[in-house]
């Protein structure tokens, strides 16, 4: 019999990815009130546009209420109209393809690679001998950078812009370069699940001013330089507030604390797990460094049953784990729209979601807590 008690639903629940506060917070929130600016945009706002834009290392940068509201600015930005082609990663979190969706565009799903689980380049040039998109979403998955060597290069061949969804992989860094730097526009996310958060809201990243000036305009219903409420276009409410800015410039000063903890949670992960031959951990691409923002790995002998079926034992010891992201072309709502694989009809991203789990990884987690998960894990194969 193991160690744990699988009927113990009084410990606290371990999630997957639960805020971290540094405890700074507090002062960045009480100066955004004293100085009564509690409304959209604000002091904070311009600050931490500035303190993440240098962070990452680009030019400009658009404080936003969320990291799909990004996606959305980012697509109409680019000229993405009804039934243009967009290419998107398969293997994501539905938002990149829904902001696609809110433009009547037209997602094209690109599979996933095993060297990186993210875009595959091969599966890419693939979707150029059939389509001419608008533009192409690349996410990086789970704090992991995509091959952006391979990914950018064919995007130039073919002159279609790239947008890079980095909602997951703030910190993370491709060839010395930051996540967030590789698109011709780049989009963060700080819900409360990532590794820094302003409890809700993103940003949009570019190199280009008129870009992120068009952004901004759009975000703040498109009003026009006139004293009064002049609307040329429509516009959307998607600016970030004074408050919440405040609290994602006390959190930036701990993230890269964050990261590293992250890694050490995932490397303990590897360490204890390594005996198993089944067990496969998401790989990192030579040259760059994932934050690890969540502990991901699959079983190479499961099937998905098998990983409802380990869930479900973490569940009844009050720990919260996920299967991996259900590919985007298995998705009901995106039934009958096109997917490129370089490999079988349900390609590498299919594979991933039919034996890949995530594990609990918030950067406050400690081994006590990691030997439990690691326990569990190790009754459920034995």
């Amino acid at each position: 019999m193991s160690g744990y008690n699988l009927s113990n639903s009084s410990r606290e629940k371990l999630y997957l990815s639960p805020p971290h506060l540094n405890g700074d917070e507090i002062n960045y929130i009480s100066n955004a009130i004293e100085s009564n600016w509690v409304a959209p945009l604000g002091p904070h706002v311009d600050a931490f546009e500035e303190e993440v834009s240098q962070y990452v290392g680009v030019n400009h940068a658009a404080a936003l209420s969320s990291g799909t509201a990004a996606l959305h600015l980012a697509l109409k930005i680019l000229g993405v109209k009804k039934g243009d082609h967009v290419f998107c990663s398969d293997l994501t979190f539905v938002a990149s393809a829904n902001a696609i969706r809110y433009l009547d565009a037209i997602p094209v799903f690109i599979d996933a690679e095993p060297a990186s689980w993210n875009m595959c380049p091969k599966a890419l040039i693939k979707a150029f001998d059939s389509y001419s998109p608008k533009a192409v979403i690349v996410t990086d998955l789970y704090g992991q950078s995509a091959n952006y060597e391979n990914l950018s290069e064919i995007c130039n061949t073919h002159k279609i812009q790239l947008i890079e969804d980095a909602a997951e992989s703030l910190g993370a860094e491709f060839q010395g370069r930051k996540c967030g730097s590789f698109g011709d526009m780049a989009i963060l996310s700080f819900n409360g699940n990532k590794i820094i958060t302003t409890s809700g809201g993103g940003m949009l990243l570019s190199n280009n001013k008129n870009y992120i000036e068009e952004a901004k305009k759009l975000s703040t219903q498109a009003r026009e330089d006139a004293i009064h409420y002049e609307h040329n276009g429509v516009g959307y409410n998607y600016r970030l507030s004074n408050i919440l800015a405040a609290i994602g410039r006390a959190q930036l000063k701990s993230l890269d604390d964050y990261v590293n903890k992250r890694r050490d949670i995932f490397n303990y992960y590897k360490n204890q797990l390594d005996n198993y031959d089944q067990i496969e951990f998401m790989p990192e691409l030579e040259n760059s460094k994932s934050t690890r923002w969540l502990t991901v790995l699959r079983f190479q002998d499961f099937s998905y049953n098998d990983i409802e079926s380990l869930v479900e034992k973490f569940s009844l010891e009050n720990i919260e784990a996920k299967p991996l992201w259900k590919p985007m072309h298995l998705q009901p709502v995106f039934k009958g729209l096109s997917f490129i694989s370089s490999q079988d009809p349900n390609g590498f991203s299919g594979e991933l979601f039919q034996q890949g789990i995530c594990l609990p990884s918030g950067s406050a987690l400690n081994t006590d807590e990691q030997d439990l998960i690691i326990e569990i894990i190790k009754d459920f194969l034995n």
